[in-house]
């Protein structure tokens, strides 16, 4: 399934719903529960709004950011080139996502399949002069339009990814 997010953002809420339905489930008797639900959906939400803001940053460019997920792991990879099953592993996607966006990278001639050297089952994506373009011209608009300014100031953001840290890290995402 393949979320289209909106070009900008809705009217502001009158009041937080997130607020609400904290206070709503405290009323149901699950104040035990109030804190860990408001925050997973402050997650979610929050999650939901970065999507936006990035799809609609990289919408002009004409690329998805699954796809310059792809295409960044490339560029900065030693020669440009990694085999699919990497790429996989390192995006933390199962493999038919990675052959979808490699699929739409090499159609539109920003990656080439080629076989592995040494390994008959597997194949060597890399990058081409074209998309090593557009993954620079890709990252000049999210460092301008998303990641310069995500929203909070540079304490909060210090202190947000240190909290996620250990979120993921005791989640075994590291």
């Amino acid at each position: 399934m393949h979320l289209r997010y909106p070009r900008r953002m809705p009217e502001p809420r009158p009041l937080d719903t997130i607020a609400e339905a904290r206070r709503k489930w405290v009323e149901h008797g699950w104040a035990d529960s109030a804190d860990g639900m408001a925050a997973v959906t402050s997650l979610m939400r929050a999650q939901a709004i970065m999507s936006m803001r990035v799809e609609n940053a990289l919408r002009p460019v004409g690329i998805t950011f699954a796809r310059y997920e792809v295409l960044m792991l490339l560029v900065f990879s030693e020669r440009g080139s990694l085999p699919m099953s990497l790429i996989g592993q390192r995006l933390q996607v199962h493999q038919t996502s990675v052959t979808n966006a490699v699929d739409r990278l090499e159609g539109a001639a920003y990656v080439r399949r080629l076989p592995h050297p040494s390994d008959r089952r597997a194949t060597i994506v890399e990058l081409t002069p074209g998309g090593r373009e557009i993954a620079a011209k890709a990252t000049e608009v999210l460092n301008r339009d998303v990641f310069t300014d995500p929203g909070l100031g540079e304490r909060d953001l210090g202190q947000l990814v240190r909290v996620l840290g250990r979120l993921r890290r005791d989640a075994g995402d590291f």
